[in-house]
């Protein structure tokens, strides 16, 4: 079995890195302090592709595989905890299940913007043993 990083997977993770160092360290304090949301970050994530990360092309994601994924999530988190798993929470609990179980015409009108980071998906319990429920922000 071969274990060596492909180049698209190295790709990935320095991409991550590099956004993570350049963009994310130098204002993440301050989005802190204010206990506000960073949107602006969430939204260069999107256009980098990362917020449709395990998704096709067609659907307005990056196509990457799950190693790639889990680089990009481990950059992430590395300089930000917060925005590592928003950015996995983002692409995992919400917007794979559409990508799972959705209807052909559920994917097209609700992953392109997810996977752009124009929307933000996020999930929540109705409480111990309640079902799951899907929220999507716009």
């Amino acid at each position: 079995m071969d274990f060596e990083l492909t180049a698209e997977q190295e790709l990935a993770r320095r991409t991550a890195r590099d956004f993570a160092e350049a963009e994310i360290a130098p204002v993440i304090a301050r989005y802190d302090e204010a206990e506000e949301f960073p949107a602006e970050l969430i939204a260069k994530l999107g256009a980098l592709g990362f917020m449709g990360a395990l998704f096709p092309p067609e659907l307005g994601g990056a196509a990457l595989d799950y190693v790639a994924y889990a680089l990009v999530v481990e950059e992430l988190s590395r300089v930000d905890g917060s925005v590592g798993i928003t950015m996995w929470a983002h692409n995992s609990l919400c917007t794979n299940a559409i990508y799972q179980a959705g209807t052909e015409a559920q994917k097209r009108r609700y992953l392109p913007k997810l996977a752009g980071g124009e929307w933000i998906g996020r999930t929540a319990s109705t409480g111990p043993g309640g079902e799951m429920t899907r929220l999507l922000e716009g």
